[in-house]
C-alpha cells in the first residue's frame, strides 16, 4: 500500500486507509496532498494575511485546504500572530518540539519515566518525535537527552547498559512509523499514580 507524504488532515493517516468516520475518506490523495502543497507553497514565500492566502492558493478554497491549514497549525509548522500566517523554518520547529507541551506527552516529558511504564514512555517519545519530524539523530538525542535530565535513567529499572543503548533498542518504532497516543496515555497513567 502506498505511504504518503502528508497525513489526512482529520484521521492523520498517510494511507488510503482512514479513520472510520474521518472526513477525508474517499478524498483522492493527490487531492489531500494539493491542499497541503499549496498552502505551503504561498506560505514559503513569507507571511501571508489568512484572508489573502485564501485567494492565492491555486484553484478553489475549500473544505481540504482548511483543513490542511488547521493540521498544519495544530501540529506547529503554521504559527498565527494578528491574522498572519507564517511557516516555521526547520530550526524553529525543531526547537519548538523538542519540548512536548500537549498530554499526555507533557507528563511524560516533564515527570520522566517511572518503574512499570518505562517501555511505554521510551516508545511514546520515539513514536511521538517520529511524528513530528525528527530525523533519527535527532529523535535519539532528545530522547537520551530526556531520560537523563528528567531523572528517569537515574530511577533505574531498565535492562540497557545506556540511555543510548536504550533508545537504540527503540529504532523500530522510529522506522515503522508507530503511533504514540495509546503508548503515552498508558504511561501517563503509571505516571500519575506514582505521583499520587
Amino acid at each position: 500500500m502506498p505511504q504518503f507524504d502528508y497525513p489526512c488532515p482529520d484521521c492523520r493517516a498517510t494511507n488510503s486507509l482512514h479513520d472510520a468516520g474521518c472526513e477525508f475518506e474517499g478524498t483522492p490523495w493527490p487531492d489531500v496532498e494539493k491542499a497541503y502543497t499549496d498552502v505551503i507553497a504561498e506560505l514559503s514565500a513569507g507571511p501571508v494575511a489568512e484572508t489573502a492566502l485564501y485567494d492565492a492558493v491555486d484553484g478553489e478554497w475549500g473544505a481540504l485546504h482548511r483543513a490542511a491549514l488547521d493540521r498544519l497549525t495544530r501540529d506547529e509548522r503554521v504559527t498565527k500572530r494578528n491574522e498572519v500566517l507564517r511557516l516555521r523554518t526547520a530550526a524553529e520547529f525543531r526547537e519548538q518540539v523538542s519540548e512536548p507541551t500537549r498530554e499526555p506527552m507533557r507528563t511524560i516529558y516533564t515527570n520522566g519515566s517511572v518503574p512499570g511504564c518505562h517501555d511505554n514512555a521510551v516508545f511514546a517519545m520515539v513514536a511521538w518525535y517520529e511524528m513530528v519530524g525528527l530525523s533519527w539523530s535527532e529523535t535519539k538525542a532528545n530522547v537520551v537527552e530526556w531520560l537523563e535530565e528528567s531523572g528517569a535513567w537515574a530511577r533505574g529499572g531498565f535492562e540497557e547498559s545506556s540511555p543510548e543503548a536504550l533508545v537504540e533498542s527503540k529504532r523500530h518504532v522510529y522506522e515503522s512509523g508507530y503511533g504514540w497516543k495509546e503508548k503515552a496515555e498508558a504511561a501517563k497513567r503509571v505516571i500519575d499514580r506514582h505521583r499520587g
